[in-house]
């Protein structure tokens, strides 16, 4: 259900607002003064730009001079076609669409496959004011077509190399129906949002949305697969769906910051237990939500100035994972994999090393992520690349440098990333959820808890001193 809800970045925020909501989150507002707003057992999120989301929950025992906070992140974008501010085009008697291409997808896995669209609209509600609706046309709108391979050429039949401008946009109608849609309308249909837009399309979402075409001010759509999600596999032990990169760990950290309070340990915990889920890392999280804007310093500083705490103190005492998919060895490409570190679907969380940074592991998150694996009984893998392949990277580096808060990047494993369609094993789901449960409610016993004296941290003042007892 989740993933068939999470359609777009602003789909993700909606559904992960709505189970907070439902679980007894209290939403806060960025335009107005969190000073009275946040005490010890109280449960918060918030939103900026409705595509990208952080949320938290005070420990009834947080204590402003030792307290530190258990930060798990993720992103909520993933790589697609995206209509173009003009996105109408018109070819050879055929009304398409104009689309660009957001992050690097596999384009051609886009190509024969049913298509619509989804997004956020702006709209003209009943008093004259503009609100914002999200857009998920429940019907197959349009499709991009490959060209028959009799009609091929050279190195086309060997190699799909598709030029993205002139190969991408997809067919929508055929413009005697577009045409015979306008006689219908009668009037000006040149207004607004269907001087930029194909008219059919507008009508298509303003259908969708209960309103008129006029309504609609302006929209940002992108292109989405009208296949479901769904279990694969002759004991369904995998899952294919589009958009797993990273709605599948925006999932799990969901439900883990919620699972994690359903024993109340909440109660005696003093730590902050906080997830973070930024828009825009496919495309290097530079803008005012992504993991690069000031959206997660504001809310710790804002949260820390609540509590009467000392902001740099805070991060200081804190640790954050950065859970973004991760490679699993592909059987018909296994050449392609370190075979010392190499990771496989349905084996558990995967540790993420880099030696050149395009990830934050290092020994101390390394080990603190091993530790919760030895409690919760989850397993865990390790990957590199190999020492000939480029690595990608994800928001770890990024708000770790922006933060100072030690960091480890890890994800669960999953094939055919940045395809259209994706997979990975249902089991992992599970046993991540269970190693992030754990993270929250025994990160501040194992920070504190250590040979050289309570509320002590011996990886942050002292490196090497040695691991603390875990305490009930």
């Amino acid at each position: 259900d989740y993933l068939n809800a999470a359609q777009t970045a602003f789909h993700c925020v909606a559904e992960v607002s709505r189970r907070l909501t439902a679980a007894g989150f209290v939403e806060l507002d960025e335009r107005r003064s969190w000073d009275e707003s946040i005490v010890p057992n109280g449960k918060y999120f918030v939103t900026r730009n409705a595509s990208s989301l952080i949320s938290f929950a005070v420990g009834g025992a947080y204590d402003a001079k030792s307290s530190g906070m258990m930060i798990i992140g993720a992103h909520t974008d993933s790589p697609c076609p995206k209509l173009k501010p003009v996105s109408t085009l018109e070819k050879d008697g055929h009304v398409m669409l104009g689309v660009v291409g957001y992050g690097g997808g596999i384009w051609h896995s886009w190509f024969d496959r049913d298509l619509t669209v989804a997004g956020r609209a702006l709209v003209k509600n009943k008093d004259g004011g503009i609100e914002a609706r999200l857009v998920h046309v429940p019907k197959a709108l349009c499709r991009i077509p490959t060209l028959a391979i009799h009609l091929s050429q050279g190195d086309e039949r060997t190699t799909f190399k598709p030029n993205l401008q002139n190969h991408f946009p997809p067919l929508m109608a055929t413009k005697i129906t577009d045409a015979l849609w306008k006689e219908k309308q009668g009037g000006n249909t040149q207004d607004g949002c269907m001087a930029r837009h194909p008219m059919l399309l507008v009508d298509a979402v303003a259908t969708s949305l209960g309103v008129k075409c006029d309504d609609i001010v302006d929209f940002e759509l992108q292109l989405a697969d009208t296949q479901p999600s769904a279990l694969l596999g002759c004991y369904d032990e995998f899952i294919s769906s589009g958009r797993l990169d990273n709605q599948g760990s925006c999932y799990m950290v969901t439900r883990a910051l919620i699972d994690s309070l359903s024993n109340g340990s909440l109660e005696t915990d003093s730590s902050i237990r906080m997830i973070s889920m930024f828009d825009h890392e496919e495309v290097g999280s530079l803008s005012a939500q992504g993991a690069q804007s000031t959206f997660f310093a504001d809310v710790i500083s804002r949260t820390s100035a609540a509590l009467k705490t000392e902001a740099y103190s805070l991060k200081a005492r804190s640790f954050q994972i950065s859970s973004d998919m991760a490679h699993a060895v592909h059987p018909n490409y296994s050449d392609r994999h370190d075979p010392n570190n190499s990771v496989r679907l349905g084996c558990g969380l995967v540790i993420k090393h880099n030696a050149n940074q395009r990830y934050a592991t290092n020994s101390i998150g390394a080990s603190m992520m091993r530790k919760f694996s030895e409690i919760s009984n989850a397993p865990i893998q390790e990957f590199a690349v190999k020492a000939d392949s480029a690595c990608g990277t994800t928001i770890g580096p990024i708000t770790a440098a922006g933060s100072g808060i030690r960091t480890v990047d890890v994800g669960p494993p999953q094939l055919s990333m940045h395809s259209c369609r994706e997979m990975m094993a249902a089991k992992d789901v599970t046993q991540v959820i269970d190693l992030f449960v754990t993270a929250y409610q025994q990160f501040a016993p194992l920070s504190q808890s250590v040979v050289e004296g309570p509320k002590q941290d011996p990886f942050w003042a002292q490196p090497g001193n040695g691991w603390g007892l875990k305490t009930a």
